[in-house]
């Protein structure tokens, strides 16, 4: 029998609960509290086993290439990487030469779960329309953790991912960063301890959704770029106000401000505590976007799309901001008209941040397709990138732009094990994951029935019989 979302081999493993504490406010004498957590991580992992890969040809995801190289799993964690290492008693020796081990693929632009299949307007839960400013909305208040679309994934090397609202907004709400595995709540997948993320977007979907003459939001919406940027330095200048108040309680007490969620995000933000993704095509508009975190003081994590980052790789590079791209999307409308396929490459070259993202249900199957593309791209134009750095697009940097670095994206040893064993040249088109390992758990396997998951959704409708 397949692997079910509740299937009994796992009900235990969903059955704990883990997370980081609550961030709550001093008393002051006002008996205020505020939960900064409310919605914690309750992920554990799944059972693991100590486990050496041997034999291959590994990528540490941090620019190293190791032939006939060994992986040690320990207790969820690499606890090495080498050669020739020994197995520890009890240890499951692998032996996978001629196949290639990596760290799990991060994608850090998706939209699973809040974008499910079956794709039916019932489930479409990414984009908050009511006004251009929703920072008060969280994405994972609209996933449905049973998205045929997870299992599909992690199929294809996805082991973490960032699951974003839509680009609608100027500020479309808050994202949040999970663990590729079945489980019933999206508390049980949330990476713990992972920053939240906030959702921005520039350009033609803002003036798209609230412009153009559409007249469905008179007077309070933009309907043009001048109109988005004034939009955020307006937002951003009630955010610093009210984090001025908060930060005049902290420190005198007497009555609190009144909570707004719409402020408590974008004060996040503030803070250093929540890090900014951003929607935006053009290059010019990315280094105005650049200009205006100076002015307010902030920092953008990544920008996302970014078809026109090799115009202003240096700026990116300077700035110290990551840029998450397709390999080869673009035209389809004028603000991704200017698109390159030597993108991706072109920004690594000039020691900026490359990431190759998804934002697709389709592709996020494929990623190590997307950067194979994005590398043969680049060497065609005489960037040769080896395949050991190219790995980075795909693990260690989206993780920097999530904030979890330090505990995944690579195989160095105290970080989690999450690992794909691949059939042979990820870069290949004839490669396939053959195992996924979440923090150590064998989460996927090919061809093995009992370690495919298949979500509830999928197992099929009562007939008219079984129902009497």
């Amino acid at each position: 029998m397949k692997q079910a979302l509740f299937a009994s081999a796992f009900a235990l493993a969903l059955a704990g609960c883990g997370g980081g504490e609550a961030d709550k406010s001093k008393d002051n004498g006002d008996k205020v509290e505020i939960d900064r957590n409310p919605f914690p991580s309750t992920y554990t992992p799944y059972p693991s086993q100590t486990v050496l890969l041997q034999d291959a040809t590994v990528l540490d995801g941090i620019g190293g290439q190791i032939e006939n190289g060994d992986v040690l799993l320990v207790d969820g964690k690499v606890e090495a990487i080498g050669e020739d290492l020994t197995a520890p008693d009890g240890a499951t020796v692998l032996n996978v030469s001629g196949k290639w081990v990596t760290p799990g693929i991060i994608d850090n632009h998706s939209h699973l779960g809040v974008y499910p299949s079956p794709s039916v307007g019932a489930h479409g839960d990414g984009n908050e329309i009511s006004g251009p400013v929703t920072s008060e909305v969280w994405s994972e208040h609209g996933i449905w953790p049973h998205d045929p679309g997870f299992p599909r994934a992690l199929a294809g090397g996805i082991t973490s991912m960032q699951i974003l609202p839509g680009s609608a907004n100027l500020f479309g709400g808050r994202g949040v960063t999970l663990k590729n595995v079945p489980s019933r709540t999206v508390q049980g997948m949330k990476f713990p301890d992972a920053p939240y993320t906030l959702k921005m977007a520039c350009g033609e979907n803002p003036k798209r959704v609230y412009g153009y003459g559409s007249g469905r939001y008179p007077g309070g919406a933009p309907y043009s770029r001048m109109g988005n940027v004034a939009g955020y330095r307006t937002a951003w200048i009630k955010a610093t106000e009210y984090k001025r108040k908060w930060d005049k309680w902290e420190k005198e007490g007497g009555d609190p401000p009144a909570r707004d969620l719409e402020l408590d995000t974008l004060m996040g933000v503030l803070n250093g505590d929540i890090l900014v993704h951003m929607h935006c095509y053009r290059g010019d508009e990315m280094a105005q976007i650049m200009d205006i975190s100076n002015e307010f003081g902030y920092k953008v994590a990544s920008f996302h799309h970014a078809v026109e980052s090799y115009k202003i790789a240096d700026k990116l590079a300077e700035y110290g901001t990551c840029s998450s791209m397709w390999a080869d999307w673009w035209g389809f409308k004028m603000e991704a008209y200017d698109g390159i396929r030597e993108n991706i490459p072109m920004v690594h070259k000039a020691g900026a941040c490359a990431i190759v993202h998804s934002d697709s249900d389709i592709g996020i199957q494929r990623l190590n397709q997307e950067a194979a593309k994005a590398l043969a791209d680049g060497k065609r134009a005489g960037i040769d990138i080896s395949k050991a750095d190219a790995w980075q697009w795909l693990s260690a940097n989206p993780a920097k732009s999530l904030g979890v670095f330090e505990k995944t994206g690579s195989l160095e040893a105290g970080k989690n094990a999450d690992v794909v064993v691949w059939s042979g040249d990820p870069f290949s088109v004839y490669t396939q994951a053959e195992q996924v390992y979440v923090d150590g758990a064998l989460m996927y396997e090919r061809g093995n029935a009992a370690l495919t998951p298949v979500m509830d959704f999928e197992l099929g409708q009562p007939g008219e019989g079984d129902l009497k």
